[in-house]
């Protein structure tokens, strides 16, 4: 939910069809970080991937993890609960299920 300030209703980023793996549903979402273009980015655990919101969109892509399933591969990710960016742009994620943190360069 994203609050205007003043405002007496929270606005929906991402998500809002209930639990699914669709591009407009989320499943457990952790982590959530947004860059200074407004973008909105979600670690969604449940479906072990990480979501991508443009500003002003509520349908998301998913930049990791799409159709790698839940595995162990530098592509694939179990259970990501946090999503940093470094100053270089690089997006770290913490892949709980795996036990480590991952780096990618994110276009």
């Amino acid at each position: 939910m994203k609050w205007l300030q003043g405002a007496k209703e929270g606005i929906v980023v991402a998500g809002r069809q209930g639990e699914g793996n669709s591009l407009t549903q989320l499943s457990r979402p952790y982590g959530i970080i947004v860059d200074q273009l407004g973008t909105v980015y979600v670690a969604d655990c449940g479906n072990h991937r990480i979501m991508r919101y443009l500003d002003g969109t509520t349908k998301g892509s998913v930049i990791i993890g799409e159709n790698n399933g839940q595995r162990e591969q530098t592509s694939q990710l179990s259970h990501p609960v946090d999503v940093s960016f470094d100053q270089q742009g690089n997006l770290y994620v913490g892949d709980n299920d795996n036990y480590r943190v991952q780096k990618f360069e994110i276009d």
